[in-house]
């Protein structure tokens, strides 16, 4: 299949397209946050920084989303699109636009760690925290 891949800025029209994949399981994980987001959050989030979105398009489907704010890269691929360069694609692209930007990976987030690093990061720092009791 010949793929286009193509970054769009984000618009409300994708704030849903966000917000699905964001509260998906097997996504939701793999961020530092895992609350569900509900709509009125959301809305109330992208507000502030739809400007610092950008949604991976193939043939107008959104495929996934890249986010940088303050310099902190987010990303998520839907997982009918993962596997094919998505968001490795995304990265690049967002990386080019802000290339000062890094990457909070949790430890244990190993696709994201390989990821990250196929696209030329280092690991550089480990957080450390105390578990509640």
């Amino acid at each position: 299949m010949d793929r286009q891949f193509k970054l769009v800025k984000n618009s409300p029209k994708y704030w849903e397209f966000i917000r699905t994949l964001r509260n998906m399981d097997g996504i939701r994980e793999g961020f530092v946050q895992q609350e569900l987001i509900d709509e009125i959050q959301h809305a109330t989030y992208m507000l502030q920084y739809n400007n610092n979105f950008w949604i991976c398009l193939d043939n107008n489907v959104p495929m996934g989303y890249v986010g940088i704010i303050n310099d902190d890269i987010r990303v998520a691929t839907h997982p009918n699109f993962q596997g094919q360069g998505v968001a490795a694609f995304m990265i690049n692209e967002a990386m080019n636009l802000h290339p000062n930007a890094a990457a909070k990976v949790k430890l244990d987030n190993t696709a994201s760690l390989r990821l990250f690093e196929s696209c030329g990061f280092t690991k550089k720092y480990y957080l450390l925290e105390k578990d509640a009791p």
